[in-house]
């Protein structure tokens, strides 16, 4: 038996090229926009902002229209919840670096003083 490929109805080749490549590109467009967020003084809610956007416009839009539409904001709204993790783990990281610095110390402090002599 030999397989048969299925045709999308109604895609245009747009939409193929774009469905085809959409991960990788959310993918660097998180990328470039965690890089921003990391280096930049601005603060990172505007990325929260941002995704609350894409996520309501591929919700309410993208679903409802096909094509070239779809996958937009499908890709926008992957990329900015992706860039939304960046800011958020690297805030955890710099918590559990000072839970940890705190534990040490104290742990040095403890041992100073059990070694008075």
């Amino acid at each position: 038996m030999s397989e048969q490929r299925v045709i999308e109805h109604r895609e245009s080749a747009a939409a193929q090229w774009m469905r085809d490549r959409r991960l990788r590109l959310a993918l660097l467009i998180a990328f470039v926009e965690s890089l921003v967020v990391l280096f930049s003084e601005h603060g990172w809610w505007y990325v929260v902002a941002a995704a609350v956007v894409a996520c309501a416009a591929h919700w309410f839009v993208g679903r409802r229209k096909g094509g070239v539409l779809h996958e937009i904001t499908w890709t926008a709204a992957v990329s900015q919840l992706l860039a939304m993790f960046v800011p958020i783990l690297w805030e955890v990281v710099k918590i559990l670096a000072i839970v940890v610095l705190l534990i040490l110390g104290g742990f040095l402090l403890v041992t100073l003083l059990l070694d008075r002599k």
